[in-house]
């Protein structure tokens, strides 16, 4: 079962990009957008994450910190993350540690029947750690709502 909204959000520390330990608990003084997506470098994913990079500076407005976690290695991320240009950190869940913690690992992801991939979710965690946003799209091909994100974000000024 998903993280759901009013809950603590679960702390973690995972690895970035450039091979620097990256915790939730690093962003008190920020609002945290997550950005739990299946696999870089595919269609879906792509488009989702580079929508965000083109309206990074909404997400900056709001005091909102993005980070994108996936399962995929922290080297497959970094090559992904510069062909990609993004311009906000991704989070190796290798160990899938994070994606448990949140409750949107799929036991068999529909595609190719690969076993322990994150699910694409979104979460809002404000500054005192409580989640006031969750959404785990049913299908992996689905987008999160960046309306309700960004909505949710500006009650949160």
């Amino acid at each position: 079962m998903a993280i759901e909204k009013g809950q603590q959000a679960p702390g973690f520390t995972l690895f970035d990009t450039d091979k620097k330990k990256v915790a939730l608990s690093d962003y008190k003084d920020k609002n945290v957008v997550l950005l739990f997506f299946p696999l870089a470098f595919t269609a879906v994913c792509t488009a989702e994450l580079c929508s965000v990079r083109d309206n990074i500076a909404t997400y900056n407005d709001a005091n909102a910190q993005v980070l994108g976690i996936s399962v995929d290695s922290l080297f497959t991320l970094g090559k992904y993350r510069a062909e990609e240009k993004l311009n906000f950190p991704l989070l190796s869940d290798f160990n899938k540690s994070a994606s448990i913690s949140f409750g949107v690992l799929y036991d068999v992801f529909p595609a190719f029947e690969m076993q322990g991939v994150s699910k694409r979710a979104a979460f809002v965690i404000d500054k005192a750690g409580i989640v006031q946003y969750s959404e785990v799209c049913p299908i992996p091909g689905d987008l999160p709502n960046f309306t309700a994100i960004l909505e949710t974000l500006a009650l949160l000024q």
